[in-house]
């Protein structure tokens, strides 16, 4: 049989290239002689450079040292090189949440330096960008990236304004004359919300919190996020245009990025419609499968493509209250052993999936 193991990372515990590794080599023990094709999924968020690097051969991976983090300290960006020129940058690797350790700076944190990721891409031949936007630890509109790409804010006084969305609300104007042109292929932008930038469903109401921002902190982010709008135009209103804080409306009223769903850009990418074409089952999970996994996540877009190509489908998660889901806890007993040990019960999992599934039945 020929069998597609194509998981999201079961988040904290392990990554998707992890899990569909303990998952193959759990359906192999029971079944050595299946065709497994280990596809690791992700949406636009966290494990996307993975993921997609995984699937092509001839990318090349780059390491930029000395970006700027969230917080203004030094950071490593990465960005993948694929085939066909396209630059490939996941924002959280130098502007995510988990770099700033706990210490969250809703109003100074900044995105400065995935823009110098992406300068370095197109510095090195770069002829398209795609950028996989979540994991995002500020709400600046994307100012501070589109800064590492030659954008000038300045104050009313003509000074020019610190990194940060809290400091947009004293936005007195935005030079675009010395931005840099975007690639001539484009730039793609990669996310699972459909948030406008402004608003009760906005930006800096719905993410803001989440980031260590309280109500006077939100009102602060809502106001400069609504200025940066009215100064640089475009469409705030476009159904992603809050995603990574806003960095998606930033981008495309900048650069004329496309907001596209995540899930599907990555599934596309890794070409999970050929993978499917001729499979006998695909498996697929993440940490918690509810309603919301088919609300644009890769759980949702793996099992919406497996139905149009009419292929079986196994869901493993880490746990679940949906009886079609094979789970971690279940498999444990214990909910934290599911944790700690995610490896061991996934290769667990894939034994099981592996002794129950009979082709016959299907």
């Amino acid at each position: 049989m020929r069998i597609v193991l194509a998981p999201d990372s079961f988040k904290g515990t392990a990554t998707a290239t992890e899990a569909a590794r303990a998952l193959a080599d759990g359906w192999r023990s029971v079944r050595p002689g299946d065709e497994l094709v280990p596809l690791p999924m992700a949406d636009g968020g966290e494990g996307t450079l993975d993921a997609v690097t995984t699937a092509h051969p001839g990318s090349t991976l780059h390491e930029v040292a000395g970006c700027t983090g969230p917080d203004g300290a030094p950071v490593t960006g990465r960005y993948a090189l694929l085939p066909d020129g396209t630059a490939l940058v996941e924002l959280a690797t130098a502007s995510g949440l988990p770099l700033l350790g706990g210490r969250l700076a809703p109003l100074t944190a900044t995105t400065r330096g995935t823009g110098e990721t992406i300068a370095a891409a197109l510095d090195a031949g770069a002829t398209a960008v795609t950028v996989a936007l979540g994991g995002s630890a500020s709400t600046d509109g994307g100012a501070g990236l589109l800064g590492a790409l030659g954008l000038h804010v300045r104050g009313r006084s003509g000074a020019r304004l610190p990194d940060g969305g809290g400091a947009l609300a004293a936005l007195g104007s935005i030079d675009l004359s010395t931005l840099r042109a975007a690639p001539p292929g484009g730039v793609r932008l990669l996310t699972d919300v459909t948030n406008p930038l402004l608003g009760p469903d906005g930006a800096a109401a719905v993410y803001g919190p989440q980031k260590g921002a309280g109500a006077t902190d939100t009102a602060l982010l809502e106001r400069g996020l609504r200025r940066f709008a009215e100064l640089l135009g475009g469409d705030p209103d476009q159904p992603g245009a809050g995603a990574a804080g806003g960095t998606a409306y930033g981008l495309a009223a900048a650069w004329g990025a496309r907001i596209t769903p995540g899930a599907a850009a990555v599934a596309d990418l890794l070409g999970l419609d050929a993978a499917l074409a001729g499979a006998d089952v695909v498996v697929t999970g993440e940490g918690r499968f509810d309603a919301t996994s088919l609300l644009g996540k890769a759980v949702g877009e793996v099992i919406a493509r497996a139905e149009r190509a009419a292929v079986p489908v196994r869901v493993v998660a880490g746990d679940s209250a949906d009886e079609r889901a094979l789970t971690l806890v279940s498999l444990a007993g214990d909910g934290s052993d599911a944790r700690r040990r995610a490896a061991h019960w996934l290769f667990r999992a894939g034994a099981a999936l592996a002794r129950s599934f009979d082709p016959a039945t299907d």
